[in-house]
């Protein structure tokens, strides 16, 4: 019988011996592929990461310390980042409020809503996102088959160690054990019936929590709202450098006042004078345009000139001097 290969591609095989379960009493082994994190856009922490693929469905952060542990022993591994938690991070940059928001509110709060600079402002706005949440349902999560997740590690020499301990692994057979008796007493939640009680535990919260997360997402929706609305308001009285009004919904609150839109008016012109007058000239054919039209204007004077002497001579008639 042929062995597994030890490389596919870029990818290094990790074998991981899975323990028996009550529920499937057999020791099995399970395929990890592991392979230099090499992201579309890079970030200074890719030389000492690694990305892995085909995880295990009940994969934990503790799970993955523990085996990079069994592999290079403890204090390399940093942490760990699974796809569907990147899928959600990128998906909460939009809060559930502004999810929630009509869609010309958040347009107006996103173009002229005002600059969040503060690191303190931002960790308020997390901290109220949070709080208009509803709470969790699950102790823990469940991967998709065949996942993904990145790895960080100390530094560059601990993933050429890991990429080391992998080809020792298939070379001497001897696996990495899945979980077990590697894992810290009480960091993982346990799956199984107990799982799924505390599911259907957590379906039901408590009523304070659950009224604390709606009272707090109302509020903070309303305060939304009222901002937009403002900005709205100021965007109806203010002409822009145009001499327009901005249309926006709700009707006008009241109309410019006449100095604004004079000034605006005035600055409309002026732009328009300007603009003119750069492009004025600005090719050889309206040269010889205007040149042939100052000649054909001066013709039309002289013709008209000459046209009342006549008429001038005329009225006057001819003279005959006296003898």
């Amino acid at each position: 019988m042929p062995s597994n290969p030890s490389t596919i591609g870029d990818f290094s095989v990790l074998p991981v011996s899975i323990p028996p379960l009550p529920s499937f009493p057999k020791t099995v082994i399970h395929y990890l592929y592991v392979r230099r994190n090499t992201p579309k856009l890079p970030t200074p922490a890719d030389a000492r990461s690694l990305f892995l693929t085909n995880i295990p469905v009940d994969s934990t952060e503790a799970h993955l310390r523990a085996l990079f542990a069994s592999l290079v022993g403890a204090g390399r591994f940093e942490s760990a980042t699974f796809e569907d938690e990147r899928k959600d991070a990128h998906s909460q940059t939009q809060s559930p409020i502004d999810a929630a928001q009509p869609a010309h509110a958040a347009r107006l709060l996103q173009a002229h809503g005002k600059k969040r600079k503060r690191e303190d402002e931002e960790a308020e706005r997390a901290r109220e996102e949070a709080a208009a949440r509803l709470p969790s349902t699950w102790t823990r999560p469940l991967r998709k088959s065949g996942s993904t997740a990145v790895v960080l590690l100390a530094d560059e020499k601990s993933v050429e160690q890991v990429l080391k301990a992998i080809s020792k692994a298939n070379k001497t057979k001897k696996y990495p054990t899945w979980g077990g008796g590697n894992l810290p007493e009480g960091k993982v939640p346990p799956l199984g019936s107990v799982w799924l009680k505390a599911h259907n535990r957590l379906s039901y919260p408590d009523k304070d929590a659950l009224q604390y997360s709606i009272d707090s997402f109302s509020a903070l929706f309303a305060r939304r709202e009222q901002e937009a609305a403002e900005i709205a308001k100021r965007l109806r009285n203010e002409p822009d450098e145009d001499g327009f009004v901005t249309v926006t919904r709700g009707g006008r609150a009241a109309p410019a006042s006449r100095n604004e839109a004079e000034e605006a008016k005035r600055r409309m012109l002026e732009k328009q004078a300007k603009k003119k007058e750069e492009f004025t000239n600005f090719y050889r054919f309206q040269l010889r345009e205007r040149k042939k039209e100052e000649q054909a204007e001066l013709l039309k004077r002289f013709d008209d000139d000459r046209r009342k002497l006549e008429s001038m001579r005329e009225k006057r008639g001819r003279f005959i001097p006296e003898a």
